[in-house]
């Protein structure tokens, strides 16, 4: 069979600060039975398998914690079926959400999930990624229809039945969504089946400062349950506006402040801006700025695409790493809140940015990775903050999944019920643990044990020619 270019080589290093560790061997299959043939030859031999798709994620997913055989699947990167008037597409691991939305250009259809990043599109259904435009078109779960895996014994299941692409279904247990989510550590996702969306006929953004976080949230609250169908609301806190200000020469004002977009017919815009202008006013919120043309409404999102650079431009030299928890929204006052008193007391910088129409911010940290004493104190903020959210009844990752950062939290938040439910899984689907081993979840997981892990150390060449 033709294999895709092999090297042992480091892979490129993913925006996380989890310590990033290289596999012994990099494949680059070409196709479906590429993979499969490539995973049970890891199987025979008890290797590692490391899926790896454009390295965006932020909890470490992709380190290669046992060596093992990274999976790069950039080089399946087709689109292969558009059904317009069915509102889906299917396609390869390699192909990324801009990439799709560059393919879906002429068809009047585009794909909303945006996590920030040009992730993949598997990628980030393996994460259950979402982004901005959650609060109106949902997360990956609700966007992905089928997929195609390959499992840690090289063999191939289509979670939908192949070739299904229903709206919906009761047939059966919920497949998609046992891998949706699932990153790396149950099969290699090799195709997926998505959700598409008419690309809306008007669009309008605005910018609203509020006295108080209390108020900026109350707004989002109140107009969600007037029925307002926002496509995105996102909050900024004044330190985040303050530095996005200063990197962008802008001049809102440094006060707790919503973005908000809205989809929709010309009609039905002006209907959605009256009421939420109504509500916001009634909370407080001062100084709109509207837009409706397009180049107007890039530079007044400008300082939300910018928040990653901003924050860093605080202290130049420094890295950053963005961490996220999601409330109930009556909850998500009373967290920003004390998450501020908790990075000025311990002498953090952290502006906090959120997808506030659901519940979910996130604190981008500035550190000097080189200062033990502020790394460790990151590290403490960051595991307090997620316990913050579990005693509010939240989750400690809204979307960035749970990779090596998140490992004791997931058995915090689930439970030892639950865990044993996932474990019994991924001992059903992954019997040898070869799946991305010792991610999401915690404790000590991979069985060969140091001394077959050495052995195989010894011995992964002699696979590599196999393989080749």
């Amino acid at each position: 069979m033709s294999i895709g270019y092999m090297a042992i080589e480091r892979r490129q290093q993913p925006a996380s600060i989890q310590v990033c560790r290289p596999p012994d061997v990099v494949v680059f299959p070409r196709c479906v039975e590429e993979v499969s043939a490539l995973a049970k030859i890891c199987y025979r031999h008890n290797l590692p398998i490391i899926p790896f798709g454009t390295g965006t994620g932020l909890e470490g997913g992709v380190g290669a914690l046992k060596g093992g055989v990274c999976f790069s699947l950039r080089k399946m990167d087709q689109v292969l079926d558009v059904h317009q008037e069915d509102f889906d597409v299917t396609v390869e691991p390699g192909v990324t959400r801009k990439a799709l939305n560059s393919y879906l250009r002429d068809t009047g259809l585009w794909f909303p999930v945006d996590p920030g990043a040009d992730a993949s599109l598997c990628g980030m259904a393996a994460t259950s990624a979402s982004g901005t435009n959650a609060v109106h078109y949902g997360t990956m779960r609700e966007n992905v229809l089928n997929l195609e895996v390959v499992l840690a014994d090289g063999s191939v299941v289509h979670t939908a039945g192949k070739g299904r692409r229903p709206r919906k279904s009761a047939a059966g247990y919920n497949l998609t969504n046992l891998f949706v989510g699932s990153e790396g550590t149950l099969g290699i996702i090799t195709k997926a089946t998505l959700r598409l969306y008419g690309i809306p006929e008007a669009v309008v953004s605005a910018v609203c400062s509020f006295p108080s976080v209390q108020a900026a949230v109350d707004s989002t609250v109140h107009v969600l349950q007037a029925g307002v169908p926002i496509a995105r609301i996102e909050f900024l806190d004044d330190v985040m506006v303050d530095a996005c200000n200063k990197f962008n020469s802008l001049s809102y004002p440094v006060t707790p402040t919503l973005f908000l977009e809205f989809h929709g017919t010309e009609d039905s815009l002006d209907e959605q801006v009256r009421t939420t202008e109504e509500i916001t006013s009634a909370n407080g919120g001062a100084d709109f700025q509207w837009a409706r043309d397009e180049g107007t409404r890039a530079r007044l999102w400008k300082a939300r695409h910018d928040a990653w650079y901003a924050a860093l431009a605080l202290r130049p030299g420094c890295k950053a790493y963005a961490t996220d928890v999601c409330v109930p929204l009556s909850r998500l006052p009373h967290i920003i809140v004390e998450t501020k008193e908790d990075l000025i007391q311990n002498g953090l910088t952290g502006p906090i940015a959120g997808h506030v129409g659901d519940g979910n911010f996130h604190c981008i940290m500035v550190l000097d990775p080189d200062d033990s004493d502020e790394v460790q104190r990151v590290h403490q903020f960051t595991e307090r903050l997620a316990r913050r959210a579990l005693a509010l009844e939240g989750t400690c990752t809204g979307e960035h999944g749970v990779g090596l950062g998140k490992r004791a939290l997931l058995r915090e938040e689930m439970g030892p019920g639950a865990m044993g439910v996932m474990q019994s899984l991924k001992e059903s689907l992954d019997p040898k643990n070869l799946m991305n081993p010792g991610k999401s979840r915690h404790g000590t997981i991979y069985r060969l044990g140091y001394s077959g892990y050495y052995a195989y150390r010894r011995n992964y060449l002699a696979v590599v020619l196999l393989i080749g």
